[in-house]
Formats: structure tokens, sequence, C-alpha cells
């Protein structure tokens, strides 16, 4: 308990990596048919999936994949043939599952096998967490809507159970993304790994119909979506509010301590779909926290600068304290909604003989600006005064695409860096 488990999304191959060097002990990635995040999953084949185990183990690190779809009947079989061609070629460290059925099937068929129940079944209680347990579940990844005070609880109750919390990501309007909102709008179902995001999109509320014959009774509203005119979606409303919102992110790094005291063993980040910069710099700011923190050293508020360098929605530490009320939802004043870098590129070599750093930009590059190079150790200052494309010929700027730039510098940075620029 002395240092929980660190576990960062690997959306794919690439971001796995940079999770591991920028300070993870784990990684969670998903499998196109059987996770949540089925259209953001950089693992489609299972030639993948293998690749991406043996090289966390070699790193003395781990790798669960996430199986965590409510499965309809077409589904099941497949599961099971899915897991027979996994084990055939690797052994993942545990499976991240949520439907009851597939459990059975897999203590049935698969019994050696480790079993982390998903936040999506969503465990609130002690009696939930001895149930899974019961059946076989080795870790309970805690549903976000509970508070230290419950999570204690539930360690006091289960002490041989490993428990697992969510401290940083996007927070979903349901319960632990039991959502319904992406299915009623654009048929695509977030409990089967399509979710659109609905709830972030833009809406405006109104009181009528665009018919002049139309009187809306009292209190009865309509939401109207940005890209859907005239389309309205009747909501209801009661002593708690409405439920067609966007949340603040969760950013829970300054109660590490807490959760730890609680009896939390793994600190989990949301984010299969960020970006390599986002896995990098979120990575690192936990890592350093985590550390800081079993060597009883005070937070350190470089960690919470490092974060508010990613892109985010405002911050909110969610239910860690009971109900956080409307601050969670009252996002678009926060100074913290929008980042304070700019994600500009990603190293990908070095020219030893012409001193040239290899980069591929994902924002535009610019003679005459001062960059930061963020390696897994520490940052540094990049003044641009030259840029050459791949030819080698000098340009005045360049822009993010399918394409190479040239920075002069005089060292190697090394494998694993990330160029930023600063905004604001």
């Amino acid at each position: 308990m002395n240092k929980p488990e660190l576990l960062i999304p690997a959306g794919d191959f690439e971001k796995m990596r940079f999770a591991f060097v920028f300070g993870a002990d784990a990684v969670y990635l998903g499998i196109p048919r059987f996770s949540l995040r089925a259209r953001e999953n950089g693992f489609k084949d299972l030639k993948q999936v293998a690749e991406a185990v043996e090289y966390a183990h070699q790193l003395g690190k781990k790798v669960y994949v996430t199986a965590n779809v409510f499965a309809h009947n077409n589904k099941v079989g497949g599961f099971v043939h899915y897991v027979k061609d996994v084990l055939a070629l690797c052994r993942v460290d545990a499976w991240i599952m949520a439907d009851p059925g597939l459990i059975m099937l897999m203590r049935e068929q698969f019994p050696a096998e480790t079993i982390h129940i998903s936040v999506q079944s969503n465990v609130i209680n002690y009696a939930s967490a001895k149930f899974w347990q019961g059946i076989g579940a080795s870790r309970i990844i805690l549903s976000r809507e509970i508070s230290i005070a419950e999570m204690s609880a539930i360690r006091q109750a289960c002490p041989t159970l490993e428990l697992e919390s969510f401290v940083h990501g996007a927070i979903c309007i349901a319960y632990s993304g039991r959502c319904l909102i992406s299915n009623y709008l654009t048929h695509r179902d977030s409990n089967q790994g399509v979710c659109t995001n609905s709830c972030r999109w833009e809406y405006k509320m109104t009181k009528t119909k665009h018919n002049d014959d139309y009187l809306p009774l009292k209190g009865e509203f309509y939401l109207e979506e940005s890209e859907r005119k005239g389309t309205l979606f009747p909501i209801d409303e009661d002593e708690s509010g409405t439920y067609l919102m966007n949340a603040k992110d969760l950013c829970a790094v300054r109660r590490l301590s807490e959760l730890r005291q609680a009896g939390i063993n793994a600190f989990k980040v949301e984010g299969r779909s960020k970006t390599v910069y986002y896995v990098a710099m979120v990575t690192r700011a936990y890592r350093r926290a985590i550390d800081d923190m079993a060597a009883g050293r005070p937070f350190n508020e470089d960690n919470m600068s490092e974060i508010l360098s990613t892109s985010a929605r405002g911050f909110t530490e969610g239910f860690l304290h009971g109900d956080p009320g409307p601050a969670a939802l009252e996002y678009a004043n926060s100074n913290s909604a929008y980042s304070s870098y700019r994600f500009t590129g990603i190293v990908r070599g070095y020219d030893a003989e012409k001193k040239m750093l290899k980069v591929e930009p994902r924002n535009p590059i610019r003679p005459g600006h001062s960059y930061e190079l963020c390696l897994p150790d520490k940052n540094v200052t990049l003044a641009v005064n030259e840029i050459f494309n791949d030819k080698m010929m000098p340009v005045g700027e360049i822009h993010g695409g399918l394409h190479f730039c040239y920075l002069p510098l005089l060292y190697n940075p090394g494998e694993f860096a990330l160029l930023r620029e600063k905004i604001k």
C-alpha cells in the first residue's frame, strides 16, 4: 500500500510506450468488439495485443485487457473464442469485465484468468464488492460516484480485495458510463462501445417548438442540438436538476494520499482516445505525485501545472468528498477549461551528423518562437530560429500533417520527446 499502481490508458502501441517511459506501472487497452472504446482502438487484432503484452512484460510492466461491453447474444460466443485466441498467443495480466454472463463464462472456461470488475458494474457498496470477490474477481474498479469515506468502508469490509479508483479524466453524466443519451440521439450505444459523447455537444434550451400555435405548458422545456436545428428533445427536471449536461473532468492528484489511506491499490487515468501528449504529461504528473507521496514529501504544485498543460474541460474532484453539486458542471468560465500549452509535435529521430532533430508536427511550428521539449524527466526550452523541410530546404513555417520537419539541435534528446508551445 505504500505506492499504489499507476494505471494509464493505451489507445495504441505508441501511447503505451510513452505511458511506460513517463511512469506508468500498467496500461489498459481495448479490443474492438468487446471494449467500450470500439471506435478509438489502436489494437485491432490479436497480434497487436500479443506484441503489446510482450513489450510490457519485457519492461516488468502489466497489461490489462478491457472487455467491459454489455454483450447481446450475438457477442457471447465470439467473446469465448476471442479469449481462446488471445491465450494461444499470450497471457494478459487481467481482464477488465462488466457483463455478469461473460464473467461467468470466463470463470467456467478459463478459471486461471484474473478478472477485474469494470467501473461499468457500478460498485458503490461493500456488499457488491463482496459479491464480485465471491465469484472470483481479484480487483474492483470502484464507481466514480462514491466518496473516499465510502471507499474506506468497502476496504474494511473486503480487506483482501484489490480496489482501484479513477483519479483523472472525463466523467459521464450517468453511473460511470451507463448512459443512453448517445443511443437516443444517434443510435450509437455507449454500452456497446460506440458512444458519440452526445452529452458534450452544444445544446440550447427553449420553451417553444418553433410553432406559433404551440404554447408550452408551464415548466415544459426542450433541448435543441446545434447540428440538428428544429429537432427538439423534451427534458425533465426535478429537485436535483437536469441531466443532459457536460461535466468537468476529474482530477484527484491532490487527493492521492487520502485515497491511499482509504485502501486504494491502483490509481486509474481515463483517456484511451486522448493524444500521446496527454498520456505523457498526465502520466508524468501522477508518477511524480505518487513518488512524492510514498517518500513523505508534500504535494508539489508543479504537478498540477503539468496537468493544466493538457486539454481539459475544467477540473473537479468529483464525488470524493460528497456530492459536488453545480460546481462539477459550471465549467465554461473555468480558467482550466483550456490548455496552457499547444501540443506541437513528436520527435521521430535525430541526425547526429547534421545536428538536426526530426519532428512530426501536430500544430504549426514557426521560426522565432520558443518551444519546450518534454522529456520523461524534465522540460527543456528550445528556441527555434530555423526550420527545414524533409528535403533540408529552409521554410518559413511548417504545419501539422503527415510529413516531417527538421530543427537544429546540438544534442540528441532521446527517443521519447514531445514538443509543445506555451499559449497563455
